[in-house]
This record gives structure tokens, sequence and C-alpha cells, in this order.
């Protein structure tokens, strides 16, 4: 499998939405980026991070990754690997031994910016979800299939109440894809 290397870019919220945000990550030349949807909470953590709280020094993932340094010598990577039912697959790998441990994507983005884990990306899923970064741009697209199915239920709801029917049509194709897709499995 090819990789690319991402680094972290920003954070942002989603207007309109309270309880969503992005992580944005680019590829090292910062010609491609990735929106990846995180909660509320993730939001506040890479606030408390980005705005150099002093309590973040002994808060957990911090405190445990300064353990696990302390204690080993193991090197490890976030390895974005494929999206199932809307969300980002992670694995945060050994990169010895190559042993995996799944973990939730913005989990995964928090520890890899505490840590200084590099990030890769397997490029064909680069290529397809990815779009050009503009560092001057004032909103971000995200690929539908990166929403969850909640999520696309409330937009479908909000674009049919605001008659915008091409959405709408997009929106419900790809909750039926889903809905196939757990029929078929």
């Amino acid at each position: 499998m090819e990789k690319i290397r991402l680094k972290f870019k920003s954070v942002s919220e989603i207007v309109g939405s309270e309880e969503i945000g992005l992580l944005i990550l680019t590829d090292e030349d910062e010609q491609r980026q990735l929106a990846i949807p995180c909660d509320k909470a993730m939001l506040r953590e890479f606030g408390l991070r980005l705005g150099h709280a002093q309590v973040v020094g002994r808060l957990l993932p911090e405190v445990l990754w300064h353990v696990i340094a302390m204690q080993t010598d193991l090197q490890f990577e976030v390895l974005i690997t494929g999206i199932i039912e809307g969300q980002y697959r992670a694995l945060l790998m050994n990169t010895e031994t190559l042993d995996p441990v799944a973990i939730r994507i913005s989990d995964a983005v928090l520890l890899a910016y505490i840590a200084r884990l590099p990030i890769s990306i397997d490029a064909d899923l680069m290529a397809k979800q990815s779009v050009p970064y503009d560092s001057e741009a004032r909103g971000v697209a995200i690929p539908v299939n990166t929403i969850s199915t909640d999520m696309l239920e409330d937009a479908l709801a909000k674009a049919v109440e605001e008659e915008k029917y091409e959405l709408a049509s997009h929106l419900r194709d790809e909750l039926r894809r889903r809905k196939k897709g757990e029929m078929d499995n």
C-alpha cells in the first residue's frame, strides 16, 4: 500500500452546528486537504492544546503518553485506512512490529498531535477523499461519505425544508447506499 504523509493543520467549527467540528489535515506540500468530522468534546480537547492551556500537561492523554515514552522506545504512527458508515477508520501502528490497534480517528489525530506521531493515509483513499487545499478559503468541503448517518438525516431534512432538491437527492442516495450495505452484511 502506498501511503501519503499528512499533517494537522487546524480545527474548524461547522456553521450552524454546535455539536460537530472538523479537523483539517493536509499533505506535506499543502496541496490537498482532508476534513475529518469530530464531536464537540474533541473540539474542546484541541482548543485546550491550541490555546496552550496550563492544565494540558496534566491531562490524561499527555500523562499516558509521557509514561509510555519513559518506559519504552516503541515507535508508532497513525494510519488512516478507510471509511465505514461515514467514519474514517484509523489504526495506531507499532512501526517495528506492525501490530495495529484500532482507534477512533479524532482520538488518533489528537494523539498524533500530542505525541508528534506521523499520520499517513492510503494514497488511493487520499485521492478519493481529499480536496485542493487553499489557506485563504473561508469554507471547507467534506465528502458526504464521511458524515454520520444521523448528520446525513438532519442535513436531508434541512435541504428539503430549504428546497435544495439536488442536494437532498444526493443525501438521500447516500443514505440508501448505507442502508443497502447494512442489509447486505
